[in-house]
């Protein structure tokens, strides 16, 4: 459970980085974008950077979703032990 916690940690800075990185609409955080003569033009940058959050947004989840199943299976063992009658 610790290490799913961890890759948790890492998607969720990822996805906040990539996601500052983004060309802003309203000109907010957006640091995207730049010269034409740089390698990557600002529509590719901005395609990789979409494709990228929406990797990271499915992990995100799966992730989510995965510590939950483990969580609740361990809480569904726990309850079975403590509410078993001690046999004599």
């Amino acid at each position: 459970m610790n290490t799913l916690l961890i890759i948790q940690i890492f998607i969720t800075l990822a996805l906040i980085g990539v996601i500052l990185l983004q060309r802003s609409e309203g000109g907010a955080l957006g640091m995207g974008g730049g010269n034409s003569s740089s390698m990557f033009t600002a529509r590719g940058t901005s395609n990789l950077l979409t494709k990228i959050t929406s990797v990271l947004a499915i992990l995100f989840m799966g992730n989510c979703l995965l510590m939950t199943v483990i969580t609740s299976h361990s809480i569904n063992n726990q309850t079975k032990v403590v509410s078993q009658p001690q046999q004599q």
